[in-house]
């Protein structure tokens, strides 16, 4: 890869969501100006900058969905919603003098290790190009939206968009709409849109389990007390931690308790739905767990609402005006939403990765993304990934495994910086045996039990969770083992 005048610069980050402005943050804070932060879109937030469309929020209450370092007392609600969270990440970039480090529409299409300059090149869809000691990824696993490629969709007359690219000014008053899609994102929009159109249309593949959802705005009172008071805010946010934590008993350690969530699912279906016909079809034919548990409090009413039908056929093929189904039966509709998710298993993809004696690193990865504690991969020095493979959490904030991981690479950046050594390169048997044991930890777990859901490969391998609980992940995060890696 040619380096004609890069730019250079002690450490590039990719991303500004959550872990690329976390990060930058502890840089910014240890003194540490020499660092530029890259994003291919045009604004910072990352999924919460894409995902805008209607009824957008987080399942993981506010507290503990933000930086213990920086938190915020004034969230109106106890599950803040996409605009109030994007509103804290700008928030962020303002207080510490964030914006003068991200460069927006500057999309990575090349990386490459430098054995001679133990540096890694990295080069931009732009063509420009920078040169740098360590190389951060914090791209996320919910950044490539998957949209069927359906016959005909190319000839629908409409328009026709995933979720996370929700169109400015979009009007849905009174025309036919088709939600394809039953996941995270089609719980929220459903309840948002069906009031506006015509018809509803919800075509599902598989159904999902939904809970209730206990958000409520906070009082005036209570955000005088996190304000004023600073010690209920954190008593708060341990409060939901631990409860939020002890969920992972049910996920990886006793799987009987989910029965206790199955019975909550049924009783919130029945209060929701009142037709038995329909609530039958609501009902998912895997066990608990295995796939996303959601939350909505709005969703089983919107689809009792008379202008919203549930399709559990497959589709056929898209018409310019309209849906068919398998059954050969066609559905009049004006726009197309796909609610279909993403490509949470394909990491760093479309990047080209290049590390020592010209490894790939999507090669390496060809039976599974893997890595040291999601952080570091063997064969590619001083490169670290944040929110990488396995750190994803089922049960808990993924920013509480975020913080973990910062750390980490905090630690690793401190000691490259000192210039006693010039790469970190985890060694190969560490990683495997680390793997390994990711891996035996996971077919144990509710995930392994039949169903297919993004936490898995094509070839049903788990490249996407956490298999334990998340302060398990914080204890083995907490300061670097350098006789794992092997140093230069």
């Amino acid at each position: 890869m040619p380096s004609v005048n890069p730019t250079r610069t002690r450490v590039v980050i990719v991303g500004a969501g959550f872990g690329g402005l976390g990060l930058a943050i502890k840089l910014k804070t240890s003194g540490a100006d020499d660092f530029v932060i890259l994003d291919k879109s045009d604004s910072v937030g990352g999924v919460w900058s894409h995902n805008r469309y209607p009824g957008a929020a987080c399942d993981v209450p506010s507290h503990l969905y933000s930086f213990s370092f920086e938190p915020r007392a004034n969230w109106p609600q106890k599950f803040a919603s996409q605009p109030e969270i994007l509103k804290y990440l700008r928030h962020c970039v303002q207080k510490y003098g964030l914006a003068p480090h991200i460069l927006f529409r500057t999309e990575v299409s090349e990386v490459c290790w430098n054995e001679d300059t133990a540096h890694w090149t990295v080069r931009t869809a732009d063509g420009r190009v920078f040169e740098t000691q360590a190389l951060i990824t914090a791209t996320g696993q919910l950044s490539r939206p998957v949209v069927p490629q359906l016959p005909g969709l190319k000839d629908f007359s409409g328009a026709a968009f995933h979720s996370a690219d929700w169109p400015e000014g979009c009007d849905l008053s009174g025309k036919n709409v088709a939600v394809v899609g039953t996941g995270a994102s089609a719980i929220q929009i459903v309840p948002s849109i069906a009031p506006l159109a015509g018809k509803l249309y919800l075509f599902q593949r598989s159904a999902a389990y939904v809970l209730p959802k206990p958000d409520k705005f906070y009082s005036r009172f209570e955000l005088s007390l996190f304000k004023n008071f600073p010690a209920t805010l954190k008593l708060s946010r341990l409060r939901i931690y631990l409860q939020h934590e002890a969920r992972a008993v049910a996920f990886v350690t006793w799987r009987a308790a989910l029965r206790v969530k199955r019975g909550a699912f049924f009783r919130h279906l029945k209060r929701g739905v009142g037709d038995a016909k329909l609530r039958q079809r609501l009902i998912p034919d895997y066990s608990i767990g295995c796939k996303r548990i959601l939350l909505s409090n709005d969703f089983f009413p919107a689809m009792a609402r008379a202008n919203v039908e549930l399709v559990t056929h497959g589709i056929r093929e898209i018409r310019p005006r309209g849906i068919v189904d398998e059954t050969g039966t066609e559905r009049s509709v004006d726009v197309i939403i796909f609610a279909t998710g993403f490509s949470a298993t394909d990491f760093l993809v479309p990047i080209k990765i290049t590390g020592i004696a010209g490894q790939d690193l999507h090669q390496a990865w060809k039976d599974g993304a893997e890595a040291y504690l999601g952080i570091n991969v063997a064969g590619f020095p001083n490169l670290f990934m944040l929110y990488g493979p396995n750190t994803n959490l089922a049960h808990n904030s993924i920013i509480y495994m975020l913080e973990g991981q910062i750390g980490y690479v905090m630690a690793c950046l401190k000691r490259l910086r000192r210039g006693e050594i010039r790469a970190l390169d985890v060694k190969k048997i560490v990683q495997e045996s680390f793997n390994a044991a990711i891996q035996r930890r996971l077919k144990k777990s509710v995930w392994a039990k039949g169903c297919n859901s993004w936490y898995l490969t094509t070839a049903r391998k788990n490249t996407t969770n956490w298999p334990g609980y998340s302060l398990g992940f914080r204890l083995q995060t907490r300061a670097p083992r350098w006789d794992d890696y092997a140093v230069g």
